[in-house]
């Protein structure tokens, strides 16, 4: 039985055939999807069984699509908590423990109280128990090191980390473009 429509999302590569983001995970709708494929600013690379029609015409649900025109990405990284978290790939960097973003939060290294600033270089994801156990204190004080030292990722890096948490549901016609350049196993 074909998939009902709302279950058809589509990849979105870019130009260059890789897709626009890892991590949220490019999808289009099937809605935006058809009025791109109308309005001809995509290339359909694969397709669903599924079909929507109108009067008109019949159209099978893209699976794949591919811009027509390159869109360059963003160089600077947005300072976000979930880019915070997507860095430090969902690991709490006292424990080493790997936890969901809703199970986590941030810690500022060097505490506010002591003049710590909000900033990449010193936020790093945490754990509500590590977090509470190291307070307020400095590293010093609490003998609690980060895993690694927090830095500013780009862009690159934010979506090689994306590619190592894919989403609940993957599509068999995007396998091969969202990891054409992972190794292959020798058979």
């Amino acid at each position: 039985m074909p998939a009902l429509p709302q279950y058809c999302p589509a990849l979105v590569l870019n130009a260059d055939y890789r897709p626009l983001s890892y991590f949220p995970l490019s999808l289009w709708s099937w809605q935006e999807t058809v009025k791109a494929v109308v309005t001809d600013r995509v290339n359909v690379v694969s397709e669903y069984e599924t079909t929507v029609c109108s009067p008109s015409f019949k159209l099978c649900l893209p699976s794949v699509i591919s811009l027509k025109e390159y869109v360059p990405q963003m160089r600077k990284v947005a300072f976000t908590r979930f880019n915070v978290f997507l860095r430090d790939r969902f690991t709490c960097q006292y424990c080493e423990e790997e936890f969901s973003a809703q199970e986590l939060t941030f810690d500022h290294v060097i505490p506010k109280s002591r003049g710590g600033k909000s900033k990449w270089e010193n936020i790093v994801a945490a754990c509500s128990p590590c977090n509470l156990r190291k307070g307020g204190r400095t590293i010093e004080e609490s003998t609690m090191c980060p895993y690694r030292k927090p830095c500013e990722p780009n862009m690159w890096q934010l979506q090689e980390n994306g590619r190592a948490f894919p989403p609940n549901l993957l599509h068999d016609s995007w396998g091969d473009f969202l990891y054409w350049d992972s190794e292959l196993e020798e058979v």
